[in-house]
């Protein structure tokens, strides 16, 4: 996930995202609390090793421990993946036609 900064003040958290007030539904206007700057910042997925914006949709499970130490799939969440970078979990994906398995298990704090 791409971290949000603000472009005036370098603000990482005081940040308030505004969907309604954006022109587009593909772009949100963000609000730095801190110094009152507005600006748009575009949804449009892009590979954060490449930048390419050809990227293909699929599923990665998210797990959870349901019994003991027995993992079950919670929920789905869709992931973005670039031909180029992600070729070998693209190819997965397209073989299977499965939910990507998680990139972290869940674990007891001890």
């Amino acid at each position: 996930m791409q971290e949000i900064v603000c472009p005036n003040c370098g603000e990482d958290e005081n940040l308030r995202g505004d969907s309604k007030e954006s022109r587009k539904t593909e772009k949100v206007t963000v609000i730095c609390e801190t110094c009152e700057i507005k600006w748009e910042r575009d949804l449009t997925p892009r590979c954060p090793l490449c930048g390419s914006e050809d990227l293909r949709t699929a599923l990665r499970s998210i797990v959870d421990k349901s019994r003991g130490t027995q993992l079950s799939i919670q929920s789905l969440t869709v992931v973005y993946l670039c031909p180029d970078c992600d070729a070998e979990e693209l190819t997965v994906w397209n073989q299977s036609n499965t939910p990507l398995p998680p990139n972290e298990l869940p674990y007891d704090i001890e």
